[in-house]
C-alpha cells in the first residue's frame, strides 16, 4: 500500500513576484496582448515552437525553451518541455533551503507562471480522425506542466484559457506585478478540472475503440453559474455547471434563471427544434415544471378561436412566431400561468408583445430583434428571463445522471419523428391527411419531452390536452381530456358572451371562464365569482356542454407507448377524436385496432416509445 508524501515546508507568502513566464498555447487568443502585458511588467518570456514564433512576430523578446534548458527539441516535437530545468522550475519549494541548494547546484531558474492549453485531442475526434491521428493528440508535455504548475501553486500561477489573461492582468496591475494565492488556488483548482476532463476523454476514446460495451467514464463538471438554490430553497448549494469545456447550449441575455427554469428551458427548447424540423413551420411551447403545458405551430386562427384566445380586440399582428406561441400558451392557459417559453424561430417584436402581456417567468429562442429583447428585458421589474441557444449545438451522445448515490447512463433519446414514422397505419381508415399528420407530430414530439406516462390531443397544430406523469395510461387519456373539454368549451356562445366588470384582469377572467364551464362551485365561491360580472351568466348546463362536444372532430390523439387497453381509445371517442399515434407492441394490439374501427378512427403504430423522466 503507497504511503502519504510528508509536506514539504517552504514561504506561505500570499503575493507572489513573477519574473519569469512558460508560454505554450494551441489556442492564440489574445497571447499577444497578454505576452506584451507581461513584458511590460519586466517578465522574461520563455516559448516554444508556434507560440515564440507569434510572440516574436508581435515584437517581442522571446527565450526559446531549448536555449533555456539546454537541450534541443526533437523527436518531432513530442519531447520538449520534459526536462529538470523545466519541471524543476516549476515544482521548487520557495523558501526550502534544500530546494533552493539543489536549484543552485543543477543551475534551475524558477518559473512562476505557466500559460499553457493542452493539444486539442476532442477537436481531433470530433472531426473523424483516425486512431493514430488520435493518439499523437494527446499531450504528455501539457498536462505533466499544469499539474506540476497546479501542485505548486504556493509559488506558481497555472492559466489554462484566454478567459483567464484579464484577471491576472488585473492582479498583476494592483500588485506591483505580484499574484495572490487566492488566485493561484482558484487557478488551480481549475487547472486539475481541466486535466481530469482531458484525461477522462482520452480514457473514453480509447475505451470506445476497444469496443468495451460499458467503458469508465471521468465526467468534469465546471461550475459556470451559481444558481440561488436547486428544485427547493433548501437544496443549496445549485450551479449550472459546463461539462468540461464543452460550451452550453443557451446564453443568458436577460435574468437570473433558476434551477427548474433550464430545466424547462433546456427540453422546450428541443421540443421547438424538432417540431420545427418535422412540420416546417414556426413552433413554439409553453412549459411549466419539465414538461409541456402546450405546444403549437404556425397555423391560422379561426374567427372563433381569436375571439376565445381575445384577440379580435388585441391590435398585434400574428407573425408566425407570434402566432405559434399564441397557440401554444392558449391550450391550457391555466397551467401556463408562470411559464417558461420556447421559440424555434427569430422572436420579432410582435412576439414580444404577444408576451409582454403574459404572465410567464423567461423564454428560450435563436435569436431576437433588439426591440423585442428591449421590450422582454423590461418585463418582470426587469427580471424576466431571456436566453438565446445555439441553433447548431450538439448535444453528446450519451446522458449521465446521479440519483441517491448511484450514477445512471444513457444513449440520448435523439430519435427524430417525421412523417415516415406515420407511415404504417394499421386501421380500416387508413388515410392521414397532411393536418392530421401535423397533428400527430405535433403531439407526439410534445409526449417526447413530457414526464411520462403520457397522452396528448391536438388539432389545429396545437396541443389542446396535455396528460402528463400518470401511472395509468387511461388516467393521462382522461386528464388530457378534460383539458380538451374546456379548451373547446371556452368557445362556446355562453362562455363568449360572458360579460365581465371594467378592470377584471386576463388571467382573472381566463380562470373565471374555466371554473364556469366546470360549474362545481361551492357556496361561497359563487358569491365570489359572481361580483366579477356585469351580468351573472346563466348556467352552462351538462346538456349543453354534451351537445358543443358532439360538434368537435378531427383530433389527433398521440400516446408515449403502447394502450395496454381499449380504454384510452373509448374516452378518446368523447373528445372528437379521429386519428391516433401510439408505439404498438401490446399483446392487445388487435383489441386497441377493433376498437379504433368501431370509432372509426385511423391509427397509426410508430414503433417508437417516448418515455421520458
Amino acid at each position: 500500500m503507497a504511503t502519504s508524501h510528508a509536506a514539504i515546508e517552504g514561504s506561505n507568502e500570499s503575493l507572489r513576484k513573477v519574473a519569469r513566464a512558460l508560454l505554450s498555447v494551441s489556442d492564440k487568443t489574445d497571447i499577444v496582448k497578454f505576452g506584451t502585458f507581461l513584458a511590460g511588467k519586466g517578465v522574461e518570456l520563455l516559448s516554444t515552437g508556434g507560440t515564440a514564433k507569434t510572440l516574436r512576430e508581435a515584437g517581442l523578446t522571446v527565450k526559446d525553451v531549448s536555449d533555456h534548458t539546454g537541450s534541443p527539441e526533437m523527436l518531432d516535437g513530442r519531447v520538449k518541455t520534459l526536462h529538470p530545468k523545466i519541471h524543476g522550475g516549476i515544482l521548487a519549494v520557495r523558501g526550502n533551503s534544500k530546494h533552493e541548494e539543489d536549484m543552485k547546484v543543477n543551475e534551475i531558474a524558477p518559473i512562476d507562471m505557466v500559460i499553457l492549453n493542452l493539444y486539442p485531442f476532442e477537436q481531433t475526434v470530433s472531426k473523424g480522425s483516425d486512431f493514430d491521428m488520435c493518439v499523437e493528440n494527446v499531450d504528455i508535455g501539457g498536462p505533466g506542466m499544469l499539474r506540476a504548475s497546479a501542485k505548486n501553486h504556493k509559488a506558481v500561477v497555472i492559466v489554462t484559457s484566454p478567459s483567464q489573461y484579464q484577471s491576472v492582468m488585473d492582479e498583476m496591475e494592483a500588485n506591483d506585478a505580484c499574484t495572490t494565492i487566492e488566485l493561484r488556488r482558484k487557478f488551480a483548482a481549475a487547472a486539475f478540472a481541466l486535466s481530469a476532463h482531458y484525461d477522462g476523454a482520452i480514457a473514453s476514446y480509447f475505451s470506445k475503440q476497444l469496443a468495451t460495451a460499458l467503458p469508465s467514464v471521468t465526467r468534469t463538471y465546471v461550475p459556470e453559474r451559481k444558481l440561488k438554490y436547486g428544485c427547493n430553497p433548501n437544496q443549496q448549494p445549485a450551479a449550472l455547471c459546463k461539462l468540461g469545456e464543452k460550451e452550453l447550449p443557451f446564453v443568458v441575455k436577460n435574468g437570473n434563471p433558476g434551477y427548474i427554469n433550464l430545466l424547462d428551458a433546456a427540453n422546450a427548447w428541443q421540443l421547438v427544434r424538432e417540431l420545427r424540423i418535422a412540420t416546417n413551420l414556426p413552433a413554439a411551447a409553453s412549459f411549466k415544471h419539465v414538461s409541456p403545458a402546450g405546444a403549437a405551430v404556425a397555423v391560422p386562427l379561426s374567427e372563433v378561436e381569436s375571439e376565445a384566445y381575445e384577440m379580435h380586440t388585441r391590435k398585434i399582428e400574428l407573425t408566425p412566431s407570434a402566432l405559434a406561441y399564441l397557440r401554444a400558451r392558449q391550450a391550457d392557459p391555466m397551467s401556463s400561468f408562470g411559464d417558461f417559453a420556447a421559440l424555434s424561430d427569430h422572436v420579432d417584436v410582435e412576439t414580444a408583445k404577444v408576451l409582454k402581456t403574459e404572465v410567464s417567468d423567461g423564454i428560450v429562442a435563436p435569436s431576437y430583434a433588439p426591440e423585442a429583447l428591449e421590450i422582454l428585458s423590461a418585463k418582470k421589474g426587469g427580471n424576466f428571463i431571456v436566453l438565446q441557444a445555439d441553433p447548431n449545438y450538439s448535444a453528446p451522445e450519451n446522458e449521465y445522471r446521479e440519483v441517491f448515490g448511484m450514477g445512471f447512463m444513457q444513449k440520448r433519446n435523439d430519435i427524430i419523428l417525421t412523417e415516415e414514422t406515420l407511415a404504417k397505419v394499421v386501421t380500416k381508415e387508413n388515410t392521414l391527411s397532411e393536418s392530421a399528420k401535423r397533428d400527430l407530430l405535433v403531439g407526439s414530439i410534445s409526449l417526447k419531452y413530457t414526464q411520462s406516462n403520457s397522452v396528448g390531443y391536438a388539432i389545429n397544430g396545437q396541443m389542446v390536452g396535455v396528460g402528463a406523469g400518470q401511472q395509468s395510461r387511461v388516467d393521462c387519456a382522461k386528464l388530457a381530456g378534460r383539458k380538451v373539454k374546456i379548451w373547446y368549451l371556452r368557445q362556446h356562445p355562453k362562455v363568449l358572451g360572458m360579460k365581465f366588470k371594467s378592470g377584471i384582469k386576463r388571467q382573472a377572467r381566463i380562470n373565471a371562464r374555466v371554473r364556469y364551464i366546470e360549474g362545481d362551485f361551492s357556496e361561497i365561491e359563487r358569491k365570489t365569482w359572481e361580483t366579477q360580472f356585469d351580468e351573472i351568466p346563466e348556467p352552462l348546463t351538462e346538456a349543453e356542454k354534451n351537445d358543443f362536444m358532439a360538434s368537435l372532430s378531427g383530433v389527433a390523439l398521440s400516446s408515449d407507448a403502447f394502450f395496454p387497453f381499449r380504454d384510452s381509445i373509448d374516452v378518446a371517442s368523447k373528445l372528437g377524436v379521429s386519428y391516433v399515434a401510439q408505439a404498438g407492441g401490446s399483446v392487445q394490439d388487435p383489441q386497441i385496432i377493433e376498437a379504433c374501427d368501431e370509432y372509426k378512427m385511423a391509427m397509426a403504430m410508430t414503433g417508437q416509445r417516448l418515455f421520458h423522466h
